[in-house]
């Protein structure tokens, strides 16, 4: 019997395709806790000064920029366009600007409705109760728009329940009071940041604390308290702090002082990859 012989070239080809077949797939690389593109300017509430305003309007592309504004977790039935919402906004020169309001979430499903997001370079979350946020734009076309802005490489922002919204896991979501951290049904934010929830108007409120329960709970969320009239501004995996307050650091460890946070200040930044705080003299 005659044994057929391979040329050797073919046998080699044949062996390094069965290796990579048999190999274990690569791990993907992680996903940023931040947006993949564009930035996130999230507020802690209270009276925002210039320094956060001011740099939500630049980052979207001057006072010409088409800003949507989305005062939706106010309590009013209505907004037009004359909305206060747009009041701080105007103050700083911003001259294209578009309310964005409705409580009924098949319109918020539309593409009528959401048109002004497609063309929009920013979006604004005004502040007010997280529950109708939710209500409203969860899962719908309109969810999606805002993350599209971010994909080409806008801003999103908000302040207090506009803030807490932008996370994956949301907070204060309870229709019932806004003292329930955690809300069964209000629970998903719309995830502009992962791994993350967000807590506001933290010293004015007493809030310390608030967040350690969460993340004992979710160990694999790292809770951000955010004071009054002090922002983050947030790209892909780091922030810096901006305002005058402080932010707070919940990432589930006993600090030297007995509590379970530890504070950045405006000019400080944080790497959300590494989870540690870098100060303006790292030069980061």
């Amino acid at each position: 019997m005659r044994v057929r012989l391979f040329p050797a070239k073919a046998v080699l080809s044949f062996a390094a395709a069965l290796m990579l077949a048999t190999a274990p797939a690569a791990e993907a690389a992680p996903q940023p806790r931040g947006p993949d593109k564009g930035t996130l300017i999230i507020a802690g509430g209270g009276k925002l000064g210039p320094e956060i305003v001011g740099r939500f309007i630049a980052l979207a592309g001057g006072p010409k920029a088409r800003i949507v504004v989305i005062p939706t977790a106010g309590e009013d039935a209505a907004y037009g366009q004359d909305c206060a919402c747009l009041k701080m906004f105007k103050d700083l020169g911003a001259t294209n600007l578009t309310v964005l309001h409705t409580r009924d979430k098949p319109q918020a499903d539309t593409a009528a409705f959401a048109d002004p997001l497609t063309k929009a370079t920013a979006v604004w979350f005004v502040g007010g109760r997280h529950w109708r946020l939710v209500d409203s734009y969860a899962g719908t076309r309109t969810e999606a728009e805002i993350k599209n802005v971010l994909a080409r490489g806008g801003v999103v922002g908000g302040t207090s329940a506009g803030a807490s919204i932008q996370a994956s896991y949301l907070v204060r979501g309870a229709r019932s009071g806004n003292e329930i951290m955690m809300a069964p049904g209000y629970e998903q934010g719309f995830g502009l940041m992962r791994g993350v929830a967000i807590d506001q108007h933290v010293t004015a409120r007493h809030r310390e604390s608030d967040l350690d329960a969460v993340v004992e709970k979710h160990p694999d969320v790292l809770g951000i308290g955010i004071d009054q009239s002090t922002a983050i501004e947030v790209r892909r995996d780091s922030f810096g702090v901006i305002g005058v307050g402080h932010v707070f650091i919940h990432d589930g460890k006993e600090q030297p002082n007995g509590g379970r946070y530890y504070l950045l200040k405006a000019g400080e930044r944080f790497d959300l990859d590494s989870l540690s705080a870098k100060t303006a003299a790292d030069g980061r």
